[in-house]
């Protein structure tokens, strides 16, 4: 990790940060949206104010939702994982998916 961007002194404590703050921003943008997107739906009357609340997925829809979460856990833990210098942190991970592939 360059020292530009080692925020803490520690490299891992750096990285820690690096994921709460990509946490932070998504769950905002997420946030924002789903606010947006329940206030538009019951303003439009296709939803009552507390329909989402008593939301029950379907089978196909549990997939979708532990799909989605999971690739949520992945880009997270890949944070933590990543190695190289900041300006390009996977290229070590990059380039070893690359080999595995040639072969």
């Amino acid at each position: 990790m360059s020292t530009e961007f080692d925020y803490l002194g520690d490299p891992k404590t750096s990285k820690l940060f690096d994921l709460v703050l990509q946490l932070a921003t998504d769950l905002h943008v997420t946030r924002q949206r789903v606010r947006a997107l329940e206030t538009l739906l019951v303003r439009g009357g296709q939803l009552d104010a507390d329909a989402v609340d008593g939301f029950a997925p379907t089978g196909a829809e549990r997939v979708a939702f532990d799909a989605d979460r999971d690739g949520l856990q992945a880009r997270l833990i890949r944070i933590l994982t990543e190695d190289g210098p900041a300006e390009h942190p996977l290229r070590n991970q990059w380039e070893a998916a690359i080999d595995g592939r040639a072969r």
